[in-house]
């Protein structure tokens, strides 16, 4: 499938980064967010993803799609062959916005939702097409981040999967296609036991903020940038390979290491220590300051393994010199094959003697 035009209903932090990864693909996108500072953000995130582009695509970019602000759902999805729904996380908001949108959405159009944890299913269940309905949740920022989780609820139909792993993949997500439907699906599960395990540990005063993002930025975060967690420990378990790793480590599994199946009560004064700790880290940039770089290192991460295994790339970097590449393609003039049999029997011009 190749996405003409697409339809972006909500401008925030997912909603303004699927935006400029569109427009940055040369496809025009409709947006509808009646926020009042809906345009200021989204120009902003633009700001930032085209600092990124210029930066990562050095052969060049396709002509920028145009993005325009319509003043309701019906108006942005009208013409809309992708349509991607942003909306706050409110199940009773997402199924407000989605009749919303299968009633006006042209009858092929398909519908991705950007949530972070409900079923596909459970959204679909009002909807009178649920057929061309699924899930693609992506993580931040969506104009540099290439993964996407794609999860069909019990009633899409595979034919708008494999249209949706096509689409997605054209401006250059990697797609991982989710059959078995669960709340916040695989990336989200992760991140939440961590998360879980880091409020504790900052809670109980083992370290702050800023030690526990250190030790992950600085160990273990830098393999999982590139192996994921199962190569990286299969590395670890030496020549006898994952079989070795899983017999010396899994009696840990039984031992107190984790506090993950208990919750830290979530109060005031949780929230008081991780923010004030956050702001000690933090407060010297601005939130724009800090996305120009995180941008700056992901480009820089994704280049540095785009050189690797030989220059042939190795995980995302393979991705991403491919991705560049199609970039540099898209931004050359398209020439018609007319223009080319003109040009190619066109006399040449000979320098005369004199």
């Amino acid at each position: 499938m190749t996405i003409h035009k697409a339809a972006a209903i909500g401008g925030g932090v997912i909603g303004g980064g699927w935006i400029a990864r569109l427009a940055l693909n040369g496809i025009d996108v409709a947006v509808f967010d009646p926020h009042p500072e809906a345009k200021r953000k989204v120009d902003e995130v633009m700001k930032n993803a085209r600092r990124a582009y210029r930066r990562m695509a050095v052969k060049g970019l396709p002509k920028e799609g145009k993005v325009t602000f319509a003043g309701s759902i019906a108006e942005a999805v009208k013409d809309a062959d992708l349509i991607q729904e942003s909306v706050p996380e409110r199940l009773d908001v997402k199924l407000k916005t989605l009749a919303e949108i299968e009633a006006a959405a042209p009858a092929d159009a398909l519908i991705g939702s950007s949530t972070s944890g409900f079923k596909a299913t459970d959204m679909a269940k009002d909807m009178k097409h649920p057929e061309r309905f699924l899930v693609a949740h992506p993580f931040n920022p969506v104009y540099l981040l290439p993964i996407n989780e794609i999860v069909p609820g019990e009633k899409t139909a595979k034919k708008f999967v494999e249209r949706a792993r096509e689409a997605y993949t054209s401006i250059g997500m990697k797609c991982v296609v989710i059959n078995k439907e669960i709340d916040a699906f695989v990336g989200n599960r992760l991140l939440e036991a961590a998360w879980r395990e880091a409020l504790w540990l900052v809670k109980d005063g083992v370290c702050t903020v800023e030690e526990l993002d250190d030790i992950m930025r600085y160990g273990f975060g830098l393999r999982w940038a590139q192996m994921g967690m199962f190569q990286t420990y299969r590395i670890a378990g030496g020549e006898a390979g994952m079989r070795h790793f899983m017999a010396q480590f899994g009696p840990a599994l039984k031992w107190p290491w984790t506090k993950l199946m208990d919750v830290p009560e979530f109060n005031e004064a949780l929230v008081d220590l991780i923010a004030t700790q956050s702001d000690e880290q933090s407060d010297k940039w601005s939130i724009r300051e800090l996305e120009r770089i995180r941008d700056e290192n992901l480009v820089g991460i994704m280049e540095a393994l785009a050189r690797a295994e030989k220059g042939r790339g190795w995980g995302a970097g393979e991705l991403h010199k491919t991705y560049v590449a199609r970039l540099g393609k898209a931004s050359k003039p398209k020439v018609s094959k007319a223009a080319e049999k003109a040009r190619a029997s066109k006399p040449k011009k000979v320098a005369r003697k004199g």
